[in-house]
Order: structure tokens, then sequence, then C-alpha cells
């Protein structure tokens, strides 16, 4: 339990990024009702479709979660700085959730600028797990 409480504001970026999913899922579901989507059924690949843009940010959240976990778990267990580690994982969760938006506002360049920070807070991770 002592390496819980050292790393609690990393664990609590977790959450956040639990809630962000979970967020994105909503957004995503709640657009499809309203344009009576078919549950199920395949959503068009066309960027000027918000529940496109929607369904490409969860999925792309879904890609990208996985290795977040990973990461945050090796910088704990192999006990890197808890203050980097959780700023680390902190600016993942915020740069996904900007991502998110401004995939949800069809602004392609920065969305794909936010992409590129998010990658870069998961070497970060890495770097100090490796490091530690």
């Amino acid at each position: 339990m002592e390496l819980i409480q050292e790393y609690s504001h990393t664990v609590s970026a977790l959450g956040g990024m639990a809630l962000l999913l979970l967020v994105q899922l909503l957004i995503a579901d709640i657009i499809g009702i309203r344009r009576r989507h078919t549950p199920g059924s395949p959503v068009a690949a066309d960027h000027s479709n918000l529940l496109f843009r929607a369904s490409r940010a969860v999925a792309n959240t879904n890609e990208s979660i996985a290795v977040f976990i990973l990461a945050v778990l090796f910088c704990i267990l192999s006990q890197a700085s808890p203050a980097y580690t959780a700023y680390a994982a902190w600016g993942f969760v915020l740069s996904r959730a900007i991502y998110a938006v401004l995939y949800y506002g069809n602004l392609q360049t920065p969305r794909s600028v936010l992409f590129g920070v998010s990658i870069l807070f998961i070497v970060a991770l890495l770097i100090l797990g490796f490091s530690a």
C-alpha cells in the first residue's frame, strides 16, 4: 500500500483516463442515438460526419490506452520518480482530452500535433521507467 500512496497522483491519472474514455463513449453513443444510427452497423468513413469523428476518437483512445497503462505500471514497479511519473501520466491524459475535443471539432492539424504530444508523454514514461 505504501507504493500506491507514493504514486497516488499517478493512480489518479489512471482514473482520469478511465473517466475520459467513459465520456468519449457516452459522447459517441449520444451522437449515434441523436442521428438514429443503427447500433452495430459501420459508421461511414467521412471526416465531415461528427459521428465518425466521435467514433474514431474513442477508437484511437482504445488503441493507445493499453500502452499508457503498461508504461505507468512499468514506472510504478520500477520505482521511477513519483512526481515525474505523475506529470507524464497527467500530461498524457490532458493531451488526450484536448485531442478528443480537437477531433470533435474537425481541427486536423492541431489534433495531429496533440496526438504527437501524447506519444511524447508515453516516451517520457518509458524513459522514466528505464532510467529508474
